[in-house]
């Protein structure tokens, strides 16, 4: 038998146009909701000021973290975003370092804070706290069971619950987790703990 030397041209197969618009929405809707879940679990937020130097400084960008608060709550030591109790809703949030806990009793004691009658080490803070700006505590301050007294770690130019006092749980938004910009401050922000 002989064979021919012509080739049958192979048809190529149709691309269905419904198909492939319809894989393109779904990959718009897909990255959509990744993109409004990343925003709603992990924020971002932006320092003013400078309350919380020398750890953080006006303009550096930052990753929040709600996640970590909806399996834990907030310890000693991390540095979180809150809206201030009592402020309007559109009022910048304000960012703060954990400084007293549920049920303990804060008290200022020759400008050094006292938690439960112990004096607190705070390496972070920029500098010694005035007598003016760290007066001596009238009264301790008792935390009720759901809220935080929250300090700048840049004490004398820092309002923070020495002014507007305890700040409950529901007004927390989340953890500082990591700083994007600028690029020479890239990476994670740790806590400080205090082995407690």
């Amino acid at each position: 038998m002989m064979m021919s030397d012509e080739r049958i041209p192979l048809s190529r197969p149709r691309i269905n146009r419904f198909a492939f618009l319809r894989e393109i929405i779904s990959t718009i809707v897909f990255f959509f909701a990744v993109f409004t879940l990343l925003q709603l679990t992990m924020p971002r937020s932006v320092v003013h000021g400078s309350s919380m130097m020398p750890n953080f400084t006006e303009g550096e960008y930052l990753v929040i973290s709600r996640v970590h608060y909806l399996m834990g709550d907030p310890k000693r030591g991390d540095v979180v975003v809150f809206n201030v109790p009592g402020a309007n809703p559109d009022d910048a949030s304000l960012i703060k370092r954990v400084v007293g806990l549920p049920d303990e009793t804060v008290q200022i004691i020759d400008t050094i804070v006292h938690i439960d009658g112990q004096p607190l080490d705070e390496p972070y803070i920029l500098e010694p706290c005035t007598a003016f700006r760290c007066p001596d505590s009238e009264a301790p301050v008792t935390l009720g069971a759901n809220e935080y007294f929250l300090l700048g770690d840049n004490r004398n130019v820092s309002d923070d619950s020495r002014r507007f006092g305890a700040v409950s749980r529901d007004h927390i938004i989340g953890e500082v987790l990591f700083r994007y910009w600028p690029l020479n401050q890239f990476g994670a922000v740790q806590p400080h703990r205090f082995g407690d």
